[in-house]
């Protein structure tokens, strides 16, 4: 493979460690607090896990090291979508290891949890890792999305364990792989097998987070990079002064994404989730939000903008998901008579009868292409599949059928002609920023503490992430501490609960006294591409949304 100049360059960063962890394994002692709860459930939560529930919070500290020396053999899995640094965890996790012990081996399991199923593994050594320090993607073992839950891969797994005499085994996930790492490391222990299972907060969309996991990784690199996009769209828009820019960010469940982008890059109109859902917003207001800015722009005549749209906003907004379910209703029950429709246009004909009231006038305003994809995209299950939905688009289409009505009353002037973008795949393997190239990195070797002192059932934490690294704390916080039951596929299991945006928190308030000036005038704000080399204020800046939510001391 023929690497590029910033490649080669990249090799040679070496990633920034808290104090705690660069005086060698012999000085961290493991401070452990009081016994913990679940944030909610508590009696179901301890019931599932006997073994791993009330563990308590971890925090290394220097003093008078318990870190074992021996060699020690440990497996390590990327569960779930790509987030940049994840090789620099593996980086963290082998570079502990062999400091250790140089006898310590490292597993990788390819393609996810179910290479663990299968022991699909392979020793990971210095030569290889080398090949993939401080670079994007998942590449080094690859990622799945199996989950392990059936009695029979469990059973699996331990064998794998016991097979290959694991002490312990890695799962770098978001909230429903580290949910899935909890079950594995109760399982374990109820089974007696001596392997430790230690899980490390991943996820590009920043809803795996808490007291003790202030962010997960990946979402500082991949905000970055959509700002970056964001910012270059905006000055082009500002020049060419013609074009409104509908702009959909990755983030299905929490906007996340979306407000950060805001705060680095204040657009027109950024539209938040759990705003919506919360005033319970109809599609008809959400495009009136939109279609008020440009309004209110035409008339200084500036006739060009940007909106951003979080990923997943059909699904918070109470009509459309009310419309939604309907649509999933009536394709369980009806879903032979809807099939034997002649074409594409009777089938939408026949939607259109068979839904009633609210459903079916909403259903009937939306553009046809938006109607003929609610219906005709299904999941395995029947359901619609959400995700895939132009929201940007439907957007467009009612904004410019609703600027017809507002020019047909004299109240709207000027020109709209709009352009559609998403960001997603773009960001979810990019070049780590020197903040996740370290925070990674801080990850990775602090799962390794975790497992050379016999820990299981933990997500690996490091703390105070808006200071300089040198400053963060390292730890590790019980799995269990960050779950509910919730009802999922007809029955309550336990989960980590996602971290959507707090309407109350910094982050939105921040932006929520800014954006009705950013609706009217123009305020863009260009973040660049990310910076590797210069000032530490340049290069190793976190988030907005982290220096709000933590302000530096």
């Amino acid at each position: 493979m023929e690497f590029s100049p910033l490649q080669e360059a990249r090799y040679s960063y070496v990633p920034k460690l808290p104090l705690v962890l660069r005086d060698g394994i012999d000085h961290i002692a493991v401070e452990a607090g009081g016994a913990t709860e679940s944030i909610a459930d508590h009696d179901a939560l301890r019931a599932l896990f006997p073994s791993c529930y009330g563990k308590p919070v971890l925090k290394f500290a220097t003093g008078k090291g318990s870190t074992s020396r021996k060699a020690l053999r440990l497996g390590v899995i990327l569960s779930g979508g790509q987030a940049p640094g994840g090789h620099n965890v593996i980086a963290g996790i082998f570079d502990g290891l062999k400091a250790g012990n140089p006898d310590s081996v490292l597993f990788g399991f390819k393609g996810g949890p179910g290479g663990l199923v299968d022991d699909k593994a392979v020793e990971l050594d210095a030569a290889a890792i080398a090949e993939y320090r401080n670079t994007g993607g998942f590449d080094i073992i690859g990622s799945g999305r199996t989950k392990i839950e059936t009695p029979e891969q469990f059973a699996k797994s331990a064998a794998v364990a016991r097979a290959r005499t694991l002490d312990a085994i890695v799962v770098i996930g978001g909230d429903d792989s580290n949910t899935n790492a909890a079950l594995l490391a109760e399982y374990f222990l109820g089974e007696g097998v001596p392997c430790s299972v230690i899980g490390v907060p991943k996820t590009i969309d920043g809803d795996l987070k808490n007291d003790y996991i202030e962010a997960s990784f990946g979402f500082d690199t991949a905000t970055k990079t959509y700002a970056e996009l964001i910012g270059n769209i905006e000055r082009d828009a500002a020049s060419a002064r013609k074009y409104w820019h509908f702009i959909k960010l990755m983030g299905r469940s929490a906007s996340h994404i979306a407000l950060e982008c805001a705060l680095q890059c204040r657009p027109n109109v950024a539209l938040v989730s759990e705003e919506v859902e919360a005033k319970g917003q109809t599609l008809a207001q959400v495009t009136e939000t939109v279609a008020s800015s440009i309004v209110a722009r035409a008339a200084k005549g500036m006739n060009f903008g940007v909106v951003l749209i979080p990923e997943g906003l059909i699904e918070f907004i109470p009509d459309f998901k009310a419309l939604i379910s309907e649509l999933n209703d009536m394709m369980a029950a009806r879903g032979d008579e809807f099939k034997a429709q002649k074409d594409d246009d009777a089938r939408v004909a026949f939607v259109e009868k068979a839904l009633a009231g609210a459903s079916a006038a909403l259903y009937a305003s939306l553009p046809v292409d938006i109607r003929r994809q609610l219906i005709m995209d299904r999941d395995p299950h029947g359901n619609v599949q959400v995700s895939r939905i132009d929201t940007e688009k439907l957007l467009i289409a009612m904004v410019e059928k609703r600027l017809s009505t507002l020019k047909a009353e004299g109240k709207f002037a000027g020109a709209f002609s709009a352009l559609a973008h998403f960001f997603g795949y773009e960001g979810r393997c990019a070049f780590p920023s020197n903040f996740d190239a370290d925070y990674c990195y801080a990850l990775g070797y602090s799962a390794f503490v975790l497992a050379a002192n016999g820990r299981s059932g933990y997500l690996s934490s490091i703390r105070n992430l808006s200071a300089p690294a040198s400053e963060w704390i390292a730890g590790g916080v019980p799995l269990t501490m960050m779950m509910n039951m919730e009802r999922r596929h007809g029955s309550e299991k336990p989960v980590i609960k996602k971290a959507l945006v707090e309407l109350e928190g910094a982050p939105f308030k921040a932006f929520a006294a800014a954006r009705a000036d950013w609706a009217v005038e123009t305020r863009y704000r260009f973040p660049g591409a990310i910076q590797y080399y210069g000032p530490a204020a340049v290069c190793d800046r976190p988030t907005e949304t982290l220096l709000l939510e933590r302000p530096r001391k």
